[in-house]
Parts: C-alpha cells; sequence; structure tokens
C-alpha cells in the first residue's frame, strides 16, 4: 500500500498551497484517498519540485548564515529537549516497523520454500505456483537490492522533526507546530480560534485533551488540573508543544455567537498617518488579557470618562494582542477628533467587544472575492489575513473601491500581497463620481462582472459605508450570486 500523506504535509513538503492541491484533486489531476494522497501520486502531479529545495533546509541554512544566529535559533528551531523527545519517539516507531518488517520477510521466506517444494500437483496448479513464485521474487527485488527511499519520504521524515503536525477534533482541521511555538501559539497562528484567556498557563481555559500522541511541557502553569482531567489526557495549549504527529479534541469557535463579550483596558502603541484623511491606531492588550475575535468583527472603543465609537479591527486574529484600526474623522465622531487631535502613546483605550456577524465561512470550499469600498477595507484586511493564515481557499481576489488614486490607502501593502502570493489577486477600481455614489459603485464594479461573469461558484464579501455597500450588494445579486454566498458589512460614512 503506498505511503499516504494529509494535504497540509504534502502541501508544506513541496512548497504548495493546500488549496492548490485542493484544486488538483478536484481536477482529476491528483488522485485523493479520503482526503490523503499518495507520494507518487504527488511527485507526478508536480514533477518540476526540487526536493533539495524543500522550505524545512532552508530555514536551516537561514539559521546557519544569519548574522543573530541565537534568536534564529530559539525562533526556528525546536529546544533541545524537543528534539530528544521527538527523536526517541520516532526512533521507537523505527523499531516497530523493523519487527514487522523482519517478520514480514520470514513469512514470504517460508512461502517461497512452500512453492518450490516438490510434490505432485495439476499441471494448472503448477503453472500457477511458478508464476507466483515469479512474481513475488520480482517485486522483493527492489527490498532485497537495498532500493534507495522515495526523496519525498526522506524529506517528511526531516519535516517530523522540526516541525510537528497537529489535528483537532472534531473539525478535522490542521496545522504545523513550529520551533519553539506552544499548541496555542501555533494554532493561532494558523488562524484557529481556539478558547483561551491569559495563554501563560493560570486560568485554563485553553485544555485540550491529547486523543492520540504525545506532548511535551514548555512552561509552569499555576492552573492545577484535576486527578481526572489528567487521567483523561487533557493538557494545557499555551504550556505544552508536540512531540510528533498529535491528534487534540479542542473547542474552537465556528460563529459570531461562539464568541464572549469581552471588556479589556488597552495602551495606545502607536498612532501614525497611512494617508492625508487616515491615522493607524495601534492598541495593545496586556499579555494575560487579549481579545479574542473573528477577523471581520468590531469593537467599541473608548476613553476613560469621554467618547466612544465602533470600528471594525483592521487586524489579523492571528496576532490578538496586537490591534489595528483605521481612523477617519467623522462628523460627530468625538473619539476620531481625540485620535486626531491628543491621543499619545501609553494612553488607555477600553476595548468593549467583539460584535457583529460579518466573519469568515470557514466551511466554504469555494473560492473568495471581497470587495472594499473607502474605509471598508479595514474589515475586509482582516478577514484577507485571516483566509490566508488558514490556506484554504483556492484562490483570493481582492477589489477595492476609492474615488482617487490616494483612497487606496494600503495599496503598497496590496501589491506585496500580490506578488508574494500566487492565489492572490488585486484590482484596484477608482470611482469615476465622487463616492458615496451608487452609480459610480456601479460602475467601478463592471469589471468584476467581466472578470467574473459566472459569480455563483464564489463566495463575496462587501464591506463599505452603507449606502455603497447596499449598492454592491443589489449589484451583485442582480447578476446572479445567491444571498448565501453574499457578506455584507455596512459601515458609518
Amino acid at each position: 500500500m503506498p505511503r499516504l500523506l494529509t494535504l497540509s504535509r504534502a502541501a508544506r513538503l513541496i512548497g504548495v498551497r493546500r488549496g492548490a492541491l485542493q484544486s488538483k484533486i478536484r481536477s482529476g489531476e491528483l488522485p485523493a484517498f479520503e482526503g490523503m494522497v499518495a507520494a507518487e501520486d504527488l511527485l507526478r502531479a508536480y514533477p518540476e519540485v526540487r526536493l533539495e529545495d524543500n522550505a524545512a533546509l532552508e530555514r536551516i541554512e537561514a539559521i546557519k548564515d544569519a548574522a543573530f544566529a541565537w534568536r534564529m535559533r530559539e525562533r526556528l528551531l525546536p529546544s533541545s529537549e524537543v528534539l530528544v523527545a521527538r527523536l526517541t519517539e520516532m526512533s521507537r516507531e523505527r523499531a516497530q516497523v523493523q519487527v514487522r518488517f523482519e517478520h514480514f520477510q520470514a513469512i514470504v521466506y517460508e512461502l517461497q520454500v512452500k512453492l518450490r517444494e516438490p510434490g505432485d500437483p495439476a499441471a494448472a496448479a503448477l503453472a500457477l505456483a511458478a508464476e507466483l513464485l515469479a512474481w513475488l521474487s520480482h517485486r522483493l527485488e527492489p527490498v532485497a537490492q537495498g532500493e534507495e527511499p522515495q526523496p519525498l519520504l526522506v524529506q517528511e521524515s526531516f519535516l517530523r522533526i522540526m516541525t510537528a503536525h497537529v489535528q483537532i477534533k472534531p473539525s478535522g482541521r490542521e496545522f504545523f507546530v513550529d520551533g519553539n511555538d506552544s499548541l496555542l501559539e501555533a494554532a493561532l497562528r494558523a488562524g484557529f480560534s481556539l478558547d483561551y484567556g491569559c495563554s501563560i498557563g493560570s486560568c485554563g481555559k485553553c485544555k485540550a485533551r491529547v486523543l492520540s500522541g504525545q506532548v511535551h511541557k514548555t512552561r509552569h502553569s499555576d492552573y492545577a488540573l484535576t486527578a481526572a482531567e489528567k487521567n483523561a489526557g487533557v493538557v494545557l495549549m499555551c504550556c505544552n508543544t508536540a512531540v510528533g504527529d498529535l491528534v487534540l479534541e479542542a473547542r474552537e469557535a465556528h460563529s459570531a455567537a461562539d464568541m464572549p463579550l469581552q471588556n479589556i483596558e488597552a495602551r495606545v502603541k502607536s498612532v501614525s498617518p497611512i494617508a492625508d484623511d487616515i491615522r493607524l491606531l495601534h492598541l495593545q492588550t496586556p499579555r494575560t488579557n487579549r481579545l479574542r475575535f473573528l477577523a471581520g468583527q468590531s469593537v467599541s472603543l473608548a476613553l476613560p470618562g469621554g467618547p466612544s465609537a465602533s470600528y471594525p479591527v483592521a487586524s489579523c486574529p492571528c496576532d490578538e494582542r496586537n490591534l489595528q484600526f483605521h481612523i477617519r474623522p467623522r462628523a460627530g465622531d468625538a473619539f476620531a477628533e481625540r485620535v486626531w487631535s491628543g491621543l499619545k502613546d501609553a494612553d488607555t483605550v477600553r476595548i468593549e467587544g467583539p460584535r457583529g456577524e460579518f466573519v469568515l465561512a470557514e466551511e466554504s470550499n469555494r473560492p473568495l472575492i471581497f470587495i472594499a469600498c473607502e474605509t471598508g477595507f479595514a474589515p475586509i484586511k482582516s478577514l484577507l489575513e485571516h483566509a490566508m493564515a488558514l490556506d484554504a481557499a483556492e484562490t483570493l481576489h481582492l477589489y477595492w473601491i476609492a474615488s482617487g488614486r490616494s483612497g487606496h490607502y494600503l495599496d503598497n501593502l496590496c501589491r506585496s500581497w500580490s506578488d508574494a502570493l500566487d492565489n492572490f489577486r488585486y484590482t484596484p477600481l477608482t470611482a469615476d463620481a465622487a463616492l458615496p455614489d451608487e452609480a459610480a459603485i456601479e460602475g467601478a464594479l463592471q469589471q468584476l462582472l467581466e472578470d467574473y461573469p459566472r459569480l455563483p461558484g464564489y463566495d463575496v464579501y462587501v464591506a463599505g459605508p452603507g449606502r455603497l455597500a447596499n449598492a454592491a450588494e443589489f449589484l451583485l445579486q442582480e447578476h446572479g450570486l445567491p444571498r448565501a454566498q453574499l457578506f455584507v458589512s455596512t459601515l458609518e460614512a
């Protein structure tokens, strides 16, 4: 039976996106067996892959050549204790394989002897035995000659030493643990919305149950698990890492309803201009009280004894401690006035949230289209970064509609995504008239309708000031996009 690899591991081995493999499976170019692929089929689908250029090997070269080698080693390589644990586990597995192989050899030898035993069988049976013996000898010849193992599987063994593969039940989603990351850190970086609190082993909210595999404790925890929890295999994800392949049972947030309302005192990290009329507000939460939210959601920001306002989070949930907001002056928005006129580093801002249903439909496997109208780019940016972290969508296409060139205030960021990611496209659209204007929106979206004449095959996310978002919503449905595949966030102008 061929050696099967999960899509996540296969994608990492040959340096492609998981969505690219899914696309080849759907087109019939790559056979799949219950969501897994064979190494031989993988190399046939990607004959141009050079295994010596594997990303894992490149990381080791980076460590050797880096000027700050110690810091790189701390970030990219597992600790010595984890490396020893992984090598021990792999040695145990290899010993088991060796025992099975020797048992298999003994059975084959006995079969060969029996097939050669003299007797007086019927001619047909004798011919069949001779044919079976010839086939068996042919199949065993590579083993007898010490055939070199499949290079891809050699790389896969190396990858298992450097990184650990983790699957979360019941969702079945997967991620990798790199370097000295804890299970929680690696899961958040991969875009997972897990239940957690302090992230330092004090609250116990990040409990998970080990279904298979082994973990290694990386930090002390003040939270005491009960004897029953320990016997059931419960661990704290913030205090443990994976030794090898691991299956965990853990709670995930799949919808906005799964997110608790939180009140957090954050500090202003910086206020910086990103356009003539937009400021980037960077807030940082305490290490022990980070904001759990889903990409696309909004929060209320309030100054002590002062004004408050609601804004979408413009950053990815994978960095839940550092929160970004795009603040534009609005009539009657006293909070925005303070951001522009007097908010300083280290000032306190109270965060309440998250709120909103404008979140990624992670269960869908359709390609994604994003439409940002003016500062509607803020929640769209959060969704895009989350989708990139998940690496699940086959393609991502961003259309950003603004009334002038300066309206695309993070144009360079979008272009850098387009240059770096082969599944991401960016199309800046300039409205012919000043926004908000429904006719201008319709004119700008003609490009999208030309690019995608068959909209029912996509999920579309639209965010912007009310009139603009509503105009885009109406136009897309008029051209055949099912309402269930359209997600709209209307912002205050």
